[in-house]
């Protein structure tokens, strides 16, 4: 039994690798055993996928069926919904820019790209560090990493820090409602203003997917702050109750104890950590006997199997946290006995 497994009352793989999903038992077997079986690819042919690209539209987009005007127009609507749909694909069955559909919904995705950086349209004409690295973080994982693109929004995100180090919704740090300045004049940050855990959440997720930015400084300090807040009510108005934190979703959408363990598990944090050992904690004791979580989870009917993806998710995090620590902790413990012992030849060598 590996390191994170003993770490959990029950095996979570039986009833794992036992799934009659394909696509997921995929992800298992490469992200939890390490064996790579067949190419990802062989997944983008299955039936789940073929069904969800028959509505691409032409320009890239899935339609968003519904939706005000009043609050955003159609076109703004299909921004969110291609979204949502890229998440699923990239996610749950690995697409990436080789496939041609991937390449369209990015395209379409970047024509919401303004020249600051910032991704626009989601909420009108205001400023959205959230959806700006959502967007990003999918577009990274399906190969877009070294894009100039991707690149120019790091810069802007990087640009409209709070001077705490973490991230808001600029237009709730001036105290005016969303709803009413969607379609008015672009409104900048008051900087002063304490960060949003919901959205510093967000926006390290997409540090965390980038291979160079989850060694940016700027981002171990958004990650302490964020694991500062664990259980505790937002600053803000959006989803500010405490109990958000345990509502989880997949793909990942807000910020929620899976979500941000998820990021701090990439950014090289430790289970040393008070606050994320006492997180990982919550996790293990609520194992049922059968290996898996029973938890809250916000519905995504598109998701088949959503509660083992969850599932799988803890897993991951799991394995990330204490099979890296066991190695760092190794690491350590082989350098200490090689300078004890390069310190007694040493020595001998002075006599």
């Amino acid at each position: 039994m590996s390191e994170w497994q003993s770490k959990l009352r029950y095996d979570p793989l039986p009833p794992l690798i036992s799934s009659d999903n394909a696509a997921f038992v995929f992800f298992v077997k490469r992200d939890l055993l390490g064996e790579s079986t067949v190419p990802v690819e062989t997944l983008w042919d299955l039936p789940f996928v073929m069904k969800i690209l028959k509505r691409q539209q032409e320009d890239g987009s899935w339609r968003y069926h519904g939706g005000k005007p009043d609050i955003r127009s159609q076109e703004r609507y299909n921004q969110l919904e291609t979204y949502r749909i890229l998440g699923i694909l990239v996610e749950t069955h690995g697409l990436t820019r080789k496939h041609p559909a991937i390449e369209k919904a990015a395209e379409f995705l970047f024509r919401f790209q303004t020249e600051e950086g910032d991704f626009r349209g989601i909420y009108g004409n205001q400023y959205t560090p959230n959806y700006t690295a959502a967007i990003m973080e999918l577009l990274i994982k399906a190969g877009y990493d070294s894009d100039p693109r991707v690149e120019r929004g790091f810069r802007w995100l990087l640009s409209v820090r709070q001077n705490d180090g973490g991230w808001a919704i600029p237009i709730r740090t001036v105290g005016v409602k969303l709803k009413e300045k969607l379609n008015a004049a672009t409104i900048g940050p008051d900087f002063s203003k304490p960060f949003s855990h919901l959205v510093t959440g967000v926006v390290l997720r997409a540090f965390a997917a980038h291979k160079d930015y989850r060694l940016r400084d700027e981002a171990k300090i958004a990650g302490k702050l964020l694991a500062s807040r664990f259980f505790q009510p937002d600053t803000y108005p959006d989803r500010r109750d405490a109990s958000y934190w345990t509502k989880f979703s997949y793909p990942f959408w807000f910020t929620d104890l899976l979500s941000s363990l998820d990021s701090l598990s990439l950014l090289g944090f430790t289970p040393n950590d008070p606050q994320i050992q006492k997180t990982l904690e919550w996790f293990i004791t609520r194992q049922q006997d059968n290996g898996l979580w029973k938890l809250q989870l916000l519905k995504n009917r598109s998701i088949k199997d959503l509660h083992l993806w969850i599932d799988l998710a803890i897993c991951r995090v799991l394995k990330r946290f204490f099979c890296a620590h066991a190695i760092l902790r190794d690491t350590h413990r082989m350098g200490r006995m090689s300078r004890t012992r390069f310190g007694n030849n040493h020595v001998q060598k002075g006599r």
